[in-house]
């Protein structure tokens, strides 16, 4: 049985291992109270043992927790790896995680490529990306969010939009929309879009989970989503923008590299809660 809503509320933070010495000083110290929740890449936990494990155990008994996943491969030629989505819902079980998304991508062929690529926007696509969702989503026995990903070469070959080919992909494998803010944001300053119009295409009504984080603009004008540098004022008018259309739906602030000091990362997501303060409706203001 597919479950579906995720148990998961607020404003979140990313959960590296170089925060913890921080975040067992805040729990200590004084809670923030912006931060609601955390996510993870699961690939980057699995099988830990020892201080890790220990580390991780004693945040996900006091906080909800997100896994985000970095290596399924939705899109890839080789076989779904179903012993990583086994693994991953055993792990998601024992913390307790009810909230799995990964990126509408693809990232292996022989190995692990490293890197996040483009899906094709064909209807074989569709096809072959949906039947590989709905298995993920029968391993890990819970409906699972598809994040728009960044890209910096368009495939050949479209035969409809992006935010079609999205739209398409969720019906028929009857998943969820986990909607990047600064991906839209990136991709728009890339190709020429209206981020805007983008995101009004996009299936909101299916949307589970947000992402907001900063990206790098190299000295040709290119922007390239680091994940490792603060939000700039338009990501953040965007993410208004969002709300409007989908409420304040949980969102996590990413931040891979160039991790500022807790305090910086915690204004961060506190700009994140005050802006699902304004978009919240009356009787959410008041809880």
């Amino acid at each position: 049985m597919l479950t579906q809503s995720p148990l998961i509320t607020g404003a979140g933070l990313g959960f590296r291992r170089e925060l913890i010495p921080d975040l067992n000083a805040a729990l200590q110290e004084g809670w923030p109270a912006a931060v609601a929740f955390f996510e993870l890449a699961p690939e980057n936990w699995l099988g830990m043992g020892g201080r890790s494990a220990k580390d991780l155990r004693a945040f996900t008994e006091r906080f909800p927790f997100v896994c985000h996943g970095l290596s399924l491969d939705l899109g890839g030629p080789s076989p779904l790896d179903e012993a990583l989505l086994h693994r991953t819902r055993r792990f998601m079980h024992e913390h307790g995680i009810s909230l799995h998304t990964e990126h509408l991508s693809w990232c292996g062929d022989d190995g692990h490529l490293y890197d996040l690529l483009p899906i094709p926007l064909t209807g074989d696509a569709v096809h072959w990306v949906a039947a590989r969702i709905r298995r993920a989503q029968d391993i890990l026995e819970m409906r699972i969010g598809i994040e728009n990903a960044s890209y910096y070469v368009a495939p050949p070959g479209a035969e409809m939009s992006e935010p079609e080919f999205i739209r398409a992909v969720i019906e028929e494998a009857d998943c969820l929309l986990h909607l990047d803010v600064n991906n839209v944001y990136v991709n728009s300053r890339n190709f020429g879009f209206d981020p805007v119009d983008f995101m009004a295409a996009l299936p909101l009504e299916r949307t589970c989970y947000l992402h907001m984080a900063g990206h790098y603009v190299e000295p040709d004008g290119v922007l390239v989503d680091t994940h490792g540098a603060n939000v700039i004022d338009p990501v953040w008018h965007l993410l208004d923008a969002a709300y409007a259309r989908v409420g304040p739906l949980p969102t996590c602030l990413e931040r891979d590299f160039n991790i500022p000091p807790l305090a910086e990362l915690v204004n961060e997501v506190g700009r994140i809660a005050a802006a699902q303060v304004r978009f919240a409706r009356p009787a959410e203001r008041a809880a």
